[in-house]
């Protein structure tokens, strides 16, 4: 394992995600490459202002979209609670969120509100339904972009992380493969802050995990993916998931990241190979491909995430969070801190939650 330290890669991979949200923020949805070089350059290495006409249009560079705002929603409470409190978490939203919102796209902290809180603000709001009946079809990284946090603070308890982090993710998105998915992200993110790095090994130590009890994925294999032989029985199936398949899927990745005769170059260019849009299933395997070829360079990571084009907000906050879980805070280049609105009282957040789970690891 690196000797980047326990409370400096949890720090990395949370100010990673504020950093990667707030770089996506001008150049962000551009399907059209051309549009793109034509607005911000041909490439682009910094925070940039939104164009006139764009989904963050008035917003200055350096600031924080919707996502982040959630985000940080999320971190404050997990902070102020000592844990996840899902009360506490949805009070917030009530609170904080809702009144800004008017459920049209268009509106709201960073002047664009996603698909899943659009339908979760209907439901809650003008429908007046509980929460745990908010929930939408949006097959997105929406979920991903705030229970990133409670991953972090549960990096060292995966049965508690998936738990939260499936918890959580429901109350705005219902789909089973978005939630596995989502889910798995997490248990990765988790993982490399406990030091691992996301390489050929890591889908194994995952599925430890899973044939321990630990996950709730169902194990479909012997371990190592072996055959199973006649008479054995069904693998218990220890909790929701019906397969292991979004697991395996980040060391598939860093395999092919890792193989000489596989290259995407440039680097950016992996948004072509997984796809530009915003589902999940386009989102992850671009963000697990960088963050395991850059797993050491959290700029060229992040300049490639967004460099990519289309939902490059979203690659951003996902592959950044993973590099700096990686990387570690210390790693990250200071001119993305100084850039970014409101560092010095989100670094605060980052390295509160950062203490408690490093606080954890030595009472272990």
């Amino acid at each position: 394992m690196p000797k980047t330290s326990l409370q400096n890669r949890a720090a990395g991979a949370i100010m990673g995600a504020f950093i990667g949200d707030a770089m996506g923020l001008g150049p962000h949805w551009y399907y059209d490459l051309a549009e793109l070089r034509r607005d911000h350059g041909e490439w682009i290495n910094d925070y940039t202002e939104p164009k006139p006409g764009r989904y963050h249009a008035g917003l200055k560079a350096g600031q924080l979209s919707q996502a982040g705002f959630i985000l940080e929603l999320t971190l404050r409470s997990l902070v102020e609670r000592d844990g996840y409190d899902e009360q506490d978490f949805c009070r917030r939203l009530d609170e904080e969120l809702f009144p800004l919102l008017d459920g049209t796209p268009i509106c709201g902290p960073g002047r664009y509100t996603s698909q899943s809180i659009r339908e979760a603000w209907r439901r809650r709001v003008q429908q007046k339904l509980p929460w745990g009946q908010t929930g939408g079809h949006a097959d997105t990284t929406e979920a991903i972009e705030r229970t990133l946090a409670i991953a972090v603070r549960y990096a060292l308890h995966p049965g508690q992380l998936a738990a939260h982090v499936s918890g959580n993710t429901i109350l705005t998105q219902v789909d089973d493969t978005v939630v596995s998915m989502t889910v798995a992200y997490c248990v990765v993110l988790g993982m490399l802050v406990q030091g691992y790095r996301l390489d050929t090994d890591l889908s194994g130590k995952l599925m430890q995990l899973v044939i321990s009890g630990k996950l709730p994925f169902h194990a479909v294999t012997r371990p190592g993916t072996q055959p199973p032989q006649p008479g054995d029985p069904d693998p218990p199936r220890v909790g929701r998931f019906a397969s292991p398949d979004a697991l395996l899927t980040p060391s598939c990745i860093a395999a092919a990241a890792a193989d000489p005769e596989i290259r995407i170059e440039p680097a950016w260019k992996v948004s072509l190979v997984y796809g530009m849009p915003c589902a999940i299933y386009h989102q992850l395997p671009a963000a697990y491909y960088l963050a395991a070829r850059f797993h050491d360079d959290f700029e060229l990571a992040l300049l490639h995430a967004i460099n990519s084009g289309g939902q490059n907000q979203a690659r951003a906050i996902l592959t950044a969070s993973l590099v700096g879980a990686q990387t570690g805070l210390s790693a990250i280049p200071q001119r993305f801190l100084d850039g970014l609105e409101n560092s010095a009282e989100l670094l605060k957040l980052a390295n509160a939650l950062a203490a408690k789970v490093a606080e954890e690891a030595l009472e272990r």
